[in-house]
């Protein structure tokens, strides 16, 4: 496929303007029974039968438990400012609760130290969808104790790593959590609630607060949280196809930012529908954020169910009863994941969020942003990115305060219920080998890095 020339470089972002990958530990580690590790439920949701796609699990991932050096040393020849990888909670903490495993608490001693021995800031996501099996078979989020056993593991994690970490992550899209795990069943735990699955967003939420209270407790700064956003369209004019979008919208994008950044759910009637004593939850899922970060993709367009709707969210089977379907975005290319490359969109989503929240939103960093697309010359890739930092940038300019870009992700790595299907890195993984392939993409975003004057290796702040 042969692409137009991209428009030249790129404008100058801000001094300080940090640049970084992300990766999560579900999706790289492997080494998913060894030094203790304790098994996640989306260990027990991979091994059975027809879960993902290729039949692959997380004993491999990429590797990244035994070559974390090797990829550190690309990230250090990209000239990343910082590396948001995620901490398995399973591993810190087998059983979810109880006895710490020094084995693993040790293993992220050891990739902070190799991080910042070359100048890259550590960036730890707490809660990046792997729940200690124990506590996902005592109900995982649907059970208030969770939220408190998060806290728990996020006070163990501090405690031994913020002398030296100086920005954190609480948890990793929620939504996603609520509603392809709990609602619909495509991932991890499978369960398939529908609207019942709503206590799993509320106890997510409250380990968020509870998280972010015992994380400053133990010296812990500039704590955040990434939240995935997607800017919704009205597929039609009719009253049916307003009331599917707007609905969609409020359990997308607004359940999880209001009660984070206003103290209250968006809509009383899904107020009523949490548990426990919302009104004092509230005040502790809406304790004071650094920054908010927000995963960025594609928007989505939404009306009335009908037969010509996908029927899916974001690819993946959705019950006929929901009252809204999701339609196919035309017009756009499509990235080898089928989804629509609208870079405006991350400009409508940031602008959304600064009208909605006003002077409630803090800082923003763009947490992740990527796309799957196959091959080592993956000058589509190169597009991708240099069309959606053009809209960052336009963004920014009109005054909204972003601090940082994260590209998803550094290696191509287990793509969930797909398995080693897509592929969404700036490195190529030889599975069977596990070897890496820097792509023309990851040149590109060094070279990008490169240009930037003072931004590659910031402090985060």
């Amino acid at each position: 496929m042969t692409l137009p020339p991209l428009p030249g470089p790129l404008p100058a972002f801000p001094p300080g303007f940090l640049w970084g990958v992300s990766a999560s530990a579900f999706q790289t580690e492997g080494a998913a029974a060894r030094d203790g590790k304790g098994p996640s439920g989306w260990d027990d949701f991979a091994a059975q039968p027809g879960r993902i796609k290729d039949g692959s699990d997380g004993s491999l991932g990429t590797g990244f438990y035994d070559r974390y050096r090797e990829d550190v040393a690309l990230l250090a020849g990209l000239g990343a400012g910082a590396f948001r990888f995620s901490v398995s909670w399973p591993r810190v903490v087998p059983d979810g609760s109880g006895p710490v495993n020094p084995a693993g608490l040790d293993f992220y001693d050891r990739l902070v130290d190799e991080l910042c021995a070359h100048g890259i800031a550590p960036a730890p996501t707490l809660y990046h969808w792997d729940t200690p099996l124990p506590l996902e078979r005592a109900g995982g989020w649907l059970n208030r104790d969770t939220a408190h056993r998060f806290a728990d593991y996020a006070s163990t994690v501090a405690e031994r790593l913020a002398d030296r970490v100086p920005m954190w992550i609480t948890i990793n899209e929620p939504a996603e959590v609520t509603l392809l795990g709990y609602a619909l069943g495509e991932h991890a735990p499978g369960r398939k609630l529908l609207f019942d699955a709503l206590p799993a967003a509320h106890h997510q939420l409250l380990a968020h607060g509870l998280a972010v209270r015992a994380l400053r407790a133990a010296g812990a700064a500039e704590i955040g949280i990434a939240v995935s956003h997607s800017p919704v369209r009205t597929a039609g004019a009719s009253e049916e196809d307003r009331f599917g979008a707007e609905l969609y919208d409020t359990l997308y994008n607004w359940l999880f930012a209001d009660p984070l950044l206003t103290g209250a759910y968006p809509d009383e009637n899904f107020a009523a529908l949490m548990p426990g004593p919302v009104a004092e939850d509230l005040e502790v899922i809406s304790s004071p954020l650094d920054w908010y970060g927000v995963n960025y993709y594609n928007p989505t367009l939404v009306g009335a169910p009908a037969p010509q709707a996908l029927d899916s969210f974001a690819g993946f089977d959705m019950p006929s009863e929901l009252p809204f379907g999701i339609r196919q975005i035309e017009g756009y290319e499509m990235t080898d994941f089928g989804w629509p490359v609208v870079p405006e969109g991350l400009r409508d989503m940031l602008v959304g969020l600064r009208d909605r929240f006003g002077d409630r939103l803090p800082p923003l960093r763009i947490t992740e942003n990527g796309c799957s697309y196959d091959g080592i010359e993956d000058t589509r890739r190169i597009a991708f990115m240099d069309g959606h930092l053009r809209a960052l940038h336009a963004t920014m300019a009109d005054g909204i305060d972003v601090r940082s870009y994260f590209a998803w992700s550094l290696t191509d790595n287990l793509e969930w219920i797909e398995g080693y299907g897509q592929r969404f890195g700036l490195v190529h993984v030889d599975h069977a080998t596990m070897r890496r392939t820097p792509k023309d993409s990851y040149r590109w975003y060094r070279d990008v890095i490169r240009a930037q004057q003072g931004v590659s290796r910031p402090t985060p702040g």
